[in-house]
């Protein structure tokens, strides 16, 4: 399980900032895996670690696969999860502090409470 949610490193943001909502791919539900497309067409898998409902949203954290440039190896990200029109699963990058410091907060508890997300 990841140590720390982070985004404030901004060459990471700057990398996100390339994957738009309309350009992520669909993952499958009941993989562990989960490839997005980045804004260049760039496929970039992230091995999901935990899902948490908050403020009448789902959220999802997940870690890339293979590092991204300016991310450390205990770092995370944050992604809304929902359903389009179409019935597919997307995923939108979270930059909002205060959503991410919250999740990180949920996170922290399960830890304590010992609960396994699995």
């Amino acid at each position: 399980m990841c140590d720390e949610i982070k985004n404030n490193n901004d060459e990471l943001e700057n990398y996100l900032s390339e994957i738009s909502e309309d350009e992520l791919a669909s993952g499958d539900p009941d993989d562990d895996i989960i490839t997005l497309l980045s804004a260049d067409g760039e496929e970039i898998d992230f091995l999901m670690i935990m899902g948490v409902a908050h403020a009448g949203k789902y959220y999802v954290i997940m870690q890339p696969v293979e590092l991204i440039p300016g991310m450390q190896e205990d770092e995370a990200l944050v992604f809304h999860s929902y359903t389009d029109d179409e019935g597919q699963d997307r995923y939108e990058i979270v930059l909002d502090d205060e959503i991410i410091n919250a999740l990180d907060n949920v996170e922290k508890s399960k830890k304590e409470d010992g609960e396994d997300d699995e």
